[in-house]
């Protein structure tokens, strides 16, 4: 098993930022695919971003194109997520997940190892 831990959730006002970590224990994470998924109350997993292992590609939900960034971080052995403008929609618990794959899929089941998540709450 990878272990992975996100951190970086919290409160934010609509319209603020935050920055997600993904950080692995005992495994290199450039060599792995790594997502971004998020859950709310109520309503099933989605796909929020991903960066190939290589960091050749990355793919974004619609929802999120052109506010959110995800990077990596490899002195930390870390994937970010940044979060711009941020709106209620986006509350959720946040997840990131990873793969040994070429390819930067938005699908859950392509992704073999998950974190506990990190809770992103958008409110006035």
């Amino acid at each position: 098993q990878l272990p992975l831990v996100e951190s970086g959730g919290g409160l934010v006002q609509p319209g603020g930022s935050l920055r997600l970590s993904c950080t692995a224990f005992g495994y290199n994470l450039d060599r792995y695919t790594i997502g971004w998924f998020r859950q709310a109350p109520g309503k099933e997993r989605e796909g929020v971003s991903c960066i190939s292992s290589n960091s050749f590609s990355t793919n974004y939900a619609d929802s999120v194109k052109g506010r959110f960034t995800i990077s990596r971080n490899n002195a930390m052995n870390a994937v970010l997520l940044q979060m711009n403008n941020l709106k209620p929609e986006d509350k959720a618990i946040y997840y990131c997940a990873a793969n040994q794959m070429a390819m930067c899929p938005l699908r859950e089941d392509d992704y073999g190892y998950w974190g506990q998540g990190t809770q992103v709450t958008v409110s006035s």
